[in-house]
């Protein structure tokens, strides 16, 4: 493992340490949970040919799918002497397994031992990995290739009693893990001097047979797996909001089960975070947040209450299940009343209202962190679109914003649409929730309320007037 402290990867770490343990574990955190008996969702390279005899062969955006490797493609300007650093982060899974001492001396696995007040369950676990490659620009021409080896392992850890009597013990083990790690650069298609940077990541193990079931197969696998990128007297372009001049180049950029976005200080460009979960340009921690919860989208005030309302008998169980749920119990239940406090909401990105309706005149649409509350106010009738009365039940074709949108908008661009919803903001803005055509979770998401939301600058009203509900 060659890793080095690079002082411009600091910024973007501890967003990119969220990515790592996304999904990690679930609240209530118990392993008895059903939603922590399928595990390991963001990022998961599995070995080829399991991937193979899967149907794990698709190359989509979507971080959440299985596949053998991940690509990502970005623009950069810099000179042949600037150096690129990668850095390849991901999760090794390890087995912990409880086992009692026998009357013989032997030792039994067990699905649960409680010793002096403490409990281990037998559950999997992860091993946090870093792997860096590094080399100036002129060379990546030419392809820059890193092998990556993790040895499998062992480690044991007594339990005794009172008295110091071995009664048990908890065993780990990991298995090897082969992977790699390719760089290159070529020329990009635009007006000034512009190269694409291309990272792929693959698993490259053989050992795992095609027919294991998941859950041995992902012993082999690189869980969360993600990359950071620096350069050195250069910068990157970004893909979400690009120089006019670049938009051609970054139209010709292919990222498959990875997407990559500016990261460290807002208005700095030479760090970039490449992550199976899609993000803005800048993300960051909330400086709310008192610690990593695990669960996507971060609601840290409402899963601090419900951790608070476990039973202590589900506490326990919590704390048994790994180390980072008994981190997560112990952290809540010591929070003093004003940290707690601090969660209920914070507002980002306030702009002032500036009239006159046309697209680039709003102010842009603000973002919101974990632990904040952000609201639309009360449902309108109808709202003029391109002069057509847009209102429930109304189709639109969808046209989102190349700047100040977020960032998952971008994919729906030219997608159909039915309006669920016209909505009125706080400031007196108008904005539309709709249901995407041909969504395969279009009925959940309306079950659930949860529907994507445009202002009426960013759709087209489509003729025939409102769809069938």
């Amino acid at each position: 493992m060659r890793t080095h402290r690079y002082a411009g990867f600091d910024g973007a770490e501890a967003v990119a340490d969220a990515i790592l343990h996304e999904g990690y574990l679930l609240y209530p955190y118990r392993r008895s949970s059903t939603k922590n008996r399928v595990r390991w969702q963001f990022g998961v390279l599995v070995p080829p040919a399991w991937g193979e005899a899967h149907g794990l062969v698709d190359s989509g955006v979507a971080g959440s799918a299985e596949s053998p490797w991940q690509q990502t493609e970005c623009l950069l300007e810099a000179p042949d002497s600037a150096v690129v650093r990668i850095r390849l982060r991901f999760l090794h899974l390890q087995r912990k397994v409880a086992e009692r001492r026998t009357a013989g001396g032997a030792y039994q696995p067990v699905d649960r031992i409680e010793v002096g007040g403490r409990a281990e369950l037998s559950f999997d676990e992860a091993v946090p990995r870093t792997f860096d490659v590094e080399a100036p620009v002129g060379e990546l021409r030419r392809g820059r290739r890193l092998d990556v080896r993790v040895p499998g392992g062992e480690d044991v850890e007594p339990l005794v009693d009172g008295r110091g009597t071995p009664v048990g013990r908890v065993v780990r083990r990991r298995r090897p893990l082969a992977a790699s790690v390719t760089v290159s650069t070529a020329p990009a298609e635009a007006p000034f001097p512009l190269l694409r940077l291309r990272i792929r990541v693959a698993n490259t193990d053989r050992t795992t047979p095609p027919e294991s079931p998941r859950d041995e197969a992902l012993r082999c696998c690189l869980l969360a797996a993600h990359t950071l990128a620096t350069v050195s007297r250069g910068r990157f372009v970004s893909l979400l909001d690009p120089p006019e001049w670049a938009a051609h180049a970054v139209r010709g950029c292919r990222n498959v089960h990875t997407y990559p976005v500016l990261a460290g200080e807002p208005g700095s460009a030479d760090v970039l975070l490449s992550s199976p979960i899609i993000l803005y340009d800048h993300p960051r921690i909330a400086p709310e947040s008192p610690g990593d919860l695990h669960d996507a989208t971060e609601i840290d005030e409402i899963l601090s209450l419900r951790t608070l309302t476990l039973s202590e008998a589900e506490k326990r169980e919590a704390r048994a299940t790994d180390p980072r749920a008994a981190a997560i119990v112990d952290r809540v239940d010591a929070m003093p009343p004003e940290v707690l406090e601090r969660l209920h909401g914070a507002i980002r990105s306030l702009a002032p209202v500036r009239g006159g309706g046309d697209a680039g005149t709003e102010p842009e649409r603000p973002w919101w962190e974990p632990g904040a509350d952000a609201g639309i106010a009360p449902e309108t009738d109808t709202v003029l679109v391109a002069g057509t009365p847009v209102a429930r039940g109304s189709r639109v074709r969808l046209r989102p914003r190349r700047r100040g949108t977020d960032a998952h908008d971008m994919f729906l661009d030219g997608r159909t649409a039915r309006v669920e919803q016209v909505l009125l903001d706080v400031d007196g803005s108008r904005f539309l929730a709709v249901t995407v055509d041909d969504d395969p979770g279009a009925d959940l998401h309306q079950w659930y309320g949860r529907l994507r939301h445009f202002r009426p600058e960013e759709v087209e009203p489509l003729t025939g007037g409102p769809a069938t509900p």
